[in-house]
């Protein structure tokens, strides 16, 4: 696995939107709160353009990141925030100057398309929050990004849940957006998870929806051969009239009950404040116990 170099005071963060648009404005506490770390800001060519919800056309968004793939001076990469249109543009991407010039690419959300992308090129990057939500994040939710793109390991706890599974693994750490894990079965991008810790989170999805893509998950055998599941948020999901009958919290354990590797439920990680920084491709140590503890090995 390539670790992209580490950044110090004064390195160049560019930020860009692979998927929906975003104005400046939304941008402002983001970069004054890098700026107060230290680091400069540049701004990807597809800031505050517009097609329909995207930022600019596939081209634009395209170029975009391309730029500062390029850009010498750019030290990581951190997308303005998810939505949906990473995947029309993952083609189209300069992977291969990324590898001969390793950056940190920094999302979560639609951003789990990169993320797999690099991994399957054998790069590390920076499952993190996005410039969009750094206002209503917890302090530890920007502290830890800080601190991962400077090289400082984070440590992830969380009180116990009636759903886990007791155990300790390790392995590299693989995972995102499960939606986005789904849409990318059978595709380039499909995640190898063969003894690797998972993990996953999700939105604003039905009941139904999150049985039906742990079952792909499941049938693709991505479930199979990981030495651990880790579950972070489960936000805001929807039911139908006919209630589906369990939460998601519920069908992800009866998805993996006949498997014997710890399960890890209500980590500070997705779509919520506290979205905690973790180093994808990073090895760690998942202990779950009296209480649950990931920490990079």
């Amino acid at each position: 696995m390539i670790f992209p170099p580490y950044l110090q005071t004064g390195d160049t963060i560019g930020i860009t939107s692979t998927a929906r648009k975003i104005n400046p404005d939304e941008l402002e506490f983001a970069i004054r709160f890098l700026e107060e770390k230290g680091f400069v800001i540049k701004l990807g060519s597809c800031i505050g353009k517009e097609e329909h919800q995207f930022a600019g056309t596939d081209e634009e968004r395209t170029q975009s990141i391309n730029e500062l793939i390029h850009d010498t001076s750019v030290k990581a990469i951190l997308c303005a925030r998810g939505g949906y249109g990473s995947v029309r543009i993952v083609d189209q991407i300069n992977w291969e100057g990324l590898q001969h010039s390793p950056k940190w690419i920094c999302g979560y959300s639609d951003v789990t398309v990169l993320h797999a992308r690099v991994h399957t090129l054998g790069v590390a990057s920076l499952h993190s929050t996005m410039p969009i939500n750094f206002k209503t994040n917890t302090i530890e939710a920007l502290e830890s990004l800080v601190l991962q793109l400077k090289g400082t390991p984070t440590s992830l706890s969380a009180d116990t849940h009636a759903f886990n599974r007791t155990g300790t693994a390790s392995g590299q750490l693989v995972g995102g957006n499960l939606s986005i894990l789904y849409s990318l079965l059978g595709s380039q991008d499909q995640l190898d998870t063969t003894g690797k810790i998972l993990f996953l989170e999700d939105l604003d999805e039905y009941l139904y929806h999150i049985d039906r893509m742990m079952q792909a998950l499941k049938r693709a055998g991505m479930l199979d051969d990981i030495t651990g599941l880790v579950i972070g948020g489960m936000s805001d999901m929807n039911d139908n009239a006919i209630p589906f009958g369990s939460t998601a919290k519920q069908t992800i354990a009866k998805t993996v009950k006949e498997y014997s590797y710890p399960v890890a439920f209500n980590l500070p990680l997705g779509h919520i404040d506290d979205n905690r920084t973790l180093l994808s491709g990073g090895n760690y140590l998942l202990e779950v116990n009296e209480k649950t503890t990931m920490t990079q090995s």
